[in-house]
């Protein structure tokens, strides 16, 4: 197997392609000359995404997709291949968040957003393997976070999550070894997408609250998304088993690697001297 994955030609069926770093990721696998099939659950973002691709002669097809509905992912890759002769790259990277401590997210919330986050993941991977796996040359790419890296306060519900998809991905990567299909687990930092203005709100969460808390989030979402896109394609091209997105990121993975468990309390000494200069 060449050392670069050549995407000319290749499929990839990338999930939360209607916006963000779903679009991002999609667009940059484009101009390397990408097959698309497009999946969310925004419809009107996919005809978006699908203007945006530069090379006319591309085949993309548009699919509406929940990734938390087990029936229409069953039924999912058979759609595709109505539309594409073979698949070649999964990227999972739909996803959601809910904001609040463990003792504020609801359980209904909580199963919610693991439906997406990581069954979501779970279940497409299941879906599409047996296609993947007649490829020469394949890749699975699931997106965690920073947060399946580091576990911040008031994101209980949302680290798990990430965490989970990053343990997947890692032992399944693990069990693929020696096949034709590759894993990549990525994790971005802050990237501007609207994620923390989209996030789920607990019921009986103070407004206030609710506001400073995306106040604060947003002014960590600071990448581009089209930065953070072109990234994590050109770690799928290294065939990298592990990508890390943004400087923040970097930052943070290194200092859980020298403090794994005071790590929290090292940046709040950083912050307190940060705002003290």
């Amino acid at each position: 197997m060449p050392e670069r994955m050549d995407l000319r030609d290749r499929t990839a069926v990338v999930t939360g392609a209607a916006s963000g770093i779903g679009r991002a990721i999609a667009l940059s696998l484009a101009r390397r000359g990408c097959h698309l099939a497009l999946a969310d659950v925004n419809e009107a973002g996919l005809m978006e995404t699908a203007d945006l691709v530069p090379n006319k002669a591309l085949l993309v097809s548009r699919h509406r997709l929940d990734v938390s509905d087990r029936a229409a992912v069953t039924k999912f890759p058979a759609e595709v291949q109505a539309e594409h002769p073979r698949v070649d790259l999964l990227v999972n990277n739909a996803g959601v968040a809910v904001g609040g401590t463990f003792e504020q997210v609801g359980e209904d919330d909580f199963d919610w957003l693991f439906s997406i986050n990581f069954f979501g993941v779970v279940q497409m991977t299941r879906a599409f393997l047996p296609l993947l796996r007649r490829s020469d040359d394949a890749r699975i790419v699931n997106l965690s976070s920073v947060f399946g890296l580091v576990a911040p306060p008031g994101q209980t519900a949302y680290v798990a999550s990430k965490f989970a998809v990053r343990g997947f991905s890692e032992s399944l990567r693990h069990e693929l070894e020696g096949s034709t299909v590759g894993v990549t687990v990525v994790h971005p930092g802050g990237v501007a997408t609207s994620i923390a203005k989209n996030a789920r709100v607990p019921r009986g969460v103070d407004q206030e609250e609710i506001a400073r808390r995306r106040a604060a989030f947003d002014k960590f979402l600071r990448l581009s998304p089209a930065v953070a896109g072109e990234t994590i394609v050109r770690g799928m091209e290294a065939r990298k088993p592990r990508v890390i997105v943004g400087n923040d990121a970097v930052a943070l993975s290194v200092l859980e690697r020298v403090a794994p468990v005071s790590y929290w309390k090292v940046l709040g000494r950083m912050q307190r001297t940060s705002d003290a200069l």
